[in-house]
């Protein structure tokens, strides 16, 4: 019985004395962990202050910036863990045996990570821009690690998941230097159609942003219910103009020039009848 307790007292002794000799390396680390996490964060703001006063492209800042960053945090990472005797090399050797139930753990936030910086530097579009992309259309707020965020042309903030976005059409509204319109027209019959194409070119003509060429066009397409139908097409000037103030006036146009003159626009009507 005393022999067993000399040994456990031994062994207790013996753990008190390694735990305080490690007190001083476990100190040494996570002073190194923390100085590695300020100076990772300092080093990145100053990157992104010298990068900004050289005009360097906004994407490309971003993506320095992150590069940088996560550098630093696996450095200071790597160095507090060597300080307290930490075996890196086993440990990856490990995770390379646990690689398959990592991986599924957290192929999406790798996936989305690596899909972030493809889109910060293939740059197909830039913060601002207004795109549309997996059945959403808006301005391009930020691209992070995980998400690209979009104010949509409602107010709303969505954030879809990098690899979507990577993986999906994008149509970006705001490098088309040139974008063409439809309005869809109906007239009476009876309506002189060379007169009535006459005067829609003409009103399209006079809105501002309207390019003359390519030239609008009018191009009768329906015999309706009530009205012989065209479609208007125009392009316009994005620099001038945006899409939807040009829709705007170019309805506005062809309704004042038709009442003008005397063509007749009718809408479908009902007749009831009592008996």
């Amino acid at each position: 019985m005393d022999t067993n307790l000399s040994d456990l007292s031994g062994v207790l002794e013996q753990f008190i004395a390694d735990a305080i000799a490690f007190i001083p390396d476990l100190i040494a680390s996570l002073i190194i962990f923390v100085l590695g996490i300020y100076l990772a964060g300092l080093f990145s703001r100053l990157l992104v202050r010298w990068l900004k006063k050289r005009e360097v492209d906004q994407e490309l800042v971003k993506v320095l910036e992150t590069v940088t960053r996560w550098s630093l945090y696996i450095l200071g990472t790597t160095m507090a863990l060597n300080q307290i005797g930490f075996n890196l090399t086993a440990f990856l050797t490990g995770l390379g045996i646990l690689g398959f139930t990592v991986g599924f753990a957290i192929q999406d936030v790798s996936k989305n990570f690596i899909a972030g910086l493809l889109l910060l530097i293939e740059q197909p579009f830039d913060i601002g821009d207004t795109i549309e992309v997996k059945g959403f259309g808006g301005v391009i707020l930020d691209v992070d690690l995980r998400a690209t965020e979009m104010r949509t042309l409602d107010g709303r903030i969505v954030q879809i998941p990098n690899a979507d976005v990577f993986t999906s059409p994008i149509i970006n509204y705001s490098r088309a230097e040139r974008r063409r319109l439809t309005l869809a027209v109906g007239v009476a019959y009876g309506s002189d159609l060379e007169q009535v194409r006459n005067e829609a070119l003409s009103a399209i003509g006079s809105v501002t942003g309207v390019l003359e060429d390519p030239a609008p066009q009018v191009i009768y397409n329906n015999f309706g219910g009530t009205t012989i139908d065209f479609e208007l097409r125009y392009w316009i000037d994005t620099v001038h103009t945006d899409y939807f103030t040009a829709q705007d006036n170019g309805y506005v146009a062809i309704e004042q020039a038709f009442r003008a003159a005397g063509i007749d626009m009718p809408y479908p009507t009902q007749v009831v009848i009592n008996k």
